[in-house]
Order: C-alpha cells, then sequence, then structure tokens
C-alpha cells in the first residue's frame, strides 16, 4: 500500500496542511499545554492525547497483520488520524505498532502477534512462562551480562540460541584470549551473529520508519507525548524472568535474594532508560505498570518490594531532567498515598482505572494526572455517553484544579467505533476551557 489511502467510510475529511509557521506555532503551544500540565501551571485549556494500537487498523480498514507489516500504510493511517483528530499530542504510534518484521527477525518467543500465533486480527499475546528459574537468581546477581548472553537471550528470541556456546567472558586475559576466542568458530555462534545482522538491518529500516511518522507529526504541528518507555524493576522481574507463578513464590521463597535484584536492576535499568530518552529528544518516559494494582499484593509488599525500587529510578529519572510518565494499569486506589512521595511537578501519572476524581484529592498538588475514559463506554457506549464521561472528567478533575491530560483508560480500545473517537475529540474541545 501507499501512502495515499482512501479516507474510511464516513470519516470527516482530513485538515488541510499547516504552513511550516503555523505548524511550528502549533506545535509550542500543543507542547506548552503538556508542560504547564507537568509544572502543575494551569494550561490555557484541557490537552488531550491520542494513543492507539491495533484500533488504526480499524480506522485504515486494514488487517492487524497489515498495520504491524506494511510501513508506508501505517504511516499514512497514523498521519491521517492525527490530522483528522487534532490532538494536543500523541505516542509514537509507528514505532507502537509496526514492529512485525523485526520481531519475527530477531524469532521472539516471548509474544505472539497478529498472523504469528494468533489470527490476523487478533492482538497481542504475551507468554507469561519462566524464563529465569529460582536457582538462578545467583547467577544473574554475580554476572548480569553474562547471564543474559548465554542464558537470557537464546531463551527469548531465536537469533541468539547460538550464544549458550559463547565463552565465559570474565577470567579471559593474556593468552587465555585466545582460547577463549575459538568459540566463535563454532557453527551455531556463528549463525547466530548472522541473524543477528540481519535482524538488526531490519530494525533499522524500521526505525527509519518510525522516525519518519515522528517528522511528519511534527511538520503538522503535533508533539509526542513519550519518546521512549520503560518498566519499573519489579515488572522488569516478574513479568520477562520469573513469571507471575514464580514471582508470587519469591516474595517468600526467595525474598533476600529478590531484593537484592531489584536493587541491582534500578540500576541498570535507570542507566539505560536515562540513555535512551536522551537519544530521542523527549523527556517524557512512558512507563506501563503491570503489578502494582490493589488486587495483586498486600500493601506491606507493595511498599516493600514495589515501589522502593521504582521509586529509586523516578528520582534518577527527575534527577536527569527525564518526566516519569508511569500508566498504572487496573485499580491503584490503595496506592495513592504511597505513590505521592516524589517532587512535585515533575511527573504524569496516567490511570487506567483509578477514580481519577479521587486521584486528583490525593495527588493533585504533586502530580499531572492522564487518563482515563472507560473502555466499556468508548467501545458499547453512544458517541452521547462518550461526551457525557468526557464532561465528567472534564468539570471534576481538570476544571476543579488538576492538570489533566485527557486520553483513554490505555489508549483507544481497539474495538472502539471510530464515531466514538470523534465523539471524544468534539467533547475535549468543547469542555476543554
Amino acid at each position: 500500500m501507499n501512502a495515499a489511502l482512501p479516507v474510511a467510510a464516513g470519516s470527516a475529511a482530513a485538515a488541510p496542511a499547516a504552513s511550516a509557521t503555523d505548524a511550528g506555532a502549533a506545535y509550542d503551544a500543543r507542547w506548552q499545554r503538556i508542560m504547564d500540565c507537568v509544572a502543575l501551571r494551569q494550561p490555557d485549556r484541557m490537552p488531550v492525547a491520542f494513543y492507539a494500537t491495533f484500533w488504526l487498523a480499524r480506522y485504515g480498514g486494514i488487517s492487524c497483520r497489515q498495520l504491524m507489516y506494511d510501513y508506508e500504510a501505517t504511516k499514512a493511517i497514523a498521519e491521517r488520524a492525527l490530522l483528522e483528530f487534532e490532538p494536543d499530542a500523541c505516542g509514537p504510534l509507528v514505532a507502537m505498532i509496526a514492529s512485525g518484521r523485526s520481531l519475527e527477525a530477531i524469532g521472539f518467543k516471548q509474544l505472539q502477534w497478529p498472523g504469528h500465533g494468533v489470527g490476523e486480527n487478533q492482538p497481542f499475546q504475551y507468554l507469561d512462562r519462566e524464563y529465569m528459574k529460582p536457582e538462578e537468581y545467583d547467577e544473574f546477581l554475580f554476572d548480569p551480562t553474562g547471564f543474559y548472553l548465554q542464558k537470557y537471550l537464546p531463551r527469548v528470541a531465536g537469533a541468539f540460541e547460538g550464544f549458550d556456546e559463547l565463552p565465559v567472558f570474565p577470567g579471559l586475559h593474556y593468552f587465555r584470549l585466545l582460547t577463549g576466542i575459538r568459540a566463535f568458530a563454532r557453527p551455531g555462534v556463528r549463525e547466530s551473529f548472522e541473524r543477528i545482522v540481519a535482524a538488526a538491518e531490519e530494525v533499522e529500516r524500521f526505525a527509519g520508519h518510525a522516525a519518519d511518522f515522528v517528522e511528519r507529526a511534527r511538520g503538522h504541528g503535533y508533539p509526542l507525548i513519550n519518546g521512549v518507555n520503560a518498566v519499573s524493576p519489579y515488572d522488569f522481574i516478574a513479568d520477562y524472568f520469573r513469571g507471575a507463578t514464580g514471582m508470587m513464590k519469591d516474595l517468600f521463597r526467595n525474598r533476600d535474594k529478590l531484593l537484592e535484584m531489584l536493587d541491582k536492576a534500578s540500576v541498570f535499568l535507570l542507566r539505560q532508560t536515562i540513555a535512551t530518552a536522551r537519544a530521542s529528544g523527549n523527556p517524557i518516559v512512558m512507563i506501563p505498570i503491570h503489578w502494582a494494582p490493589d488486587a495483586f499484593m498486600s500493601p506491606k509488599q507493595f511498599e516493600t518490594f514495589w515501589w522502593p525500587p521504582f521509586r529509586k529510578m523516578l528520582l534518577g529519572m527527575i534527577e536527569a531532567g527525564l518526566v516519569p510518565m508511569p500508566l498504572w494499569e487496573a485499580d491503584c486506589s490503595k496506592r495513592l498515598e504511597t505513590i505521592r512521595d516524589v517532587p512535585p511537578g515533575k511527573c504524569i501519572y496516567w490511570f487506567e482505572r483509578t477514580d481519577l476524581v479521587r486521584a486528583h484529592e490525593v495527588l493533585g498538588d504533586v502530580v499531572a494526572l492522564r487518563g482515563n475514559l472507560s473502555p466499556s463506554v468508548m467501545t458499547t457506549g453512544s458517541a452521547a455517553d462518550v461526551d457525557q464521561a468526557v464532561r465528567h472528567l472534564a468539570e471534576n478533575v481538570f476544571h476543579k484544579g488538576g492538570r489533566l491530560i485527557l486520553d483513554c483508560a490505555f489508549g483507544v480500545p481497539d474495538e472502539t467505533p471510530v464515531e466514538n473517537v470523534r465523539a471524544m475529540f468534539a467533547a475535549a474541545r468543547r469542555y476543554a476551557g
């Protein structure tokens, strides 16, 4: 497909392209609204963000698989959505969704995606498994890099499977370097390097298309709401290493080793986040939060295991001049008093299901808020229902002094009728002032 896609049936015509001067002024005004919210200043009106993944396939009239594999079609659809809805900021839409070719090239094992493990119009399915065994804590803690190379990467991506034959690098010195590098002549190691180079070339193409979309968006006057994503230390271990069952057992069976690993992870994850965020040129870092919700652990466990290493990361990002933007998934009402312990005017807290009125009461003098139109309203409600939901948040949060960036609970749900998204943005403008 090419960029000249037809407008979906019933959709509004795209707005005409603005001049460079007008687009630059619009970009600055939109970005200022976001930054005013972060700094707890009153913006000129309530900003609204646009974040979507597979909903773009519905909007563009293509399959979810095409959205992941057809770079040009995805860029064109995402660009058309920006021009129609005119948000104050958007997610890095192409980078978020057009990763099919790269995932396939690296032989990624932790995820199923449209046309690869699930149907062509089904969304991502994460495979929650034990990618690090409980007896391997000591090995990871002693040498994280070695564990990554020889154990973890071969388990999660086929391109790295030959790396389990690599030498143990710590201790290689002098003439031992000669005997150590013999492993690189093994067929499995050589094949892995060839696959990794080929995969890296595909990722470079993917990154180029993602950057092209960002430039197109900027050229029309639309900033990104975030440049990169990060992860909390607890979620990093629970989701990607130990798995749900293993992690819940570790709270009791491997308590001390888990705390040690959380502390170590908070350091290297922070370093990685600062480096990638600075390279992106955007200070806002989105952090999807999976294991913090009220239902997953007791307040004591949250305050012992989850919050301290994450707060350490937040403070490190703030010190580096970044703006952390955690997305608190599910209901985190019982966490509000604890998570307000951050410097005022430095963060955006995006809530999926937590009552935003209550969040404003507890956090309104500390952080900007983002969210959180209900998925059920967006997918099964009428346009009038969406209008009333926006009005509720505007009147009870933004117009009560809350620095609210309006959005859906976790971006636009995949099944949302297009007319409901139009109703959301129309209501955002109607009740913004």
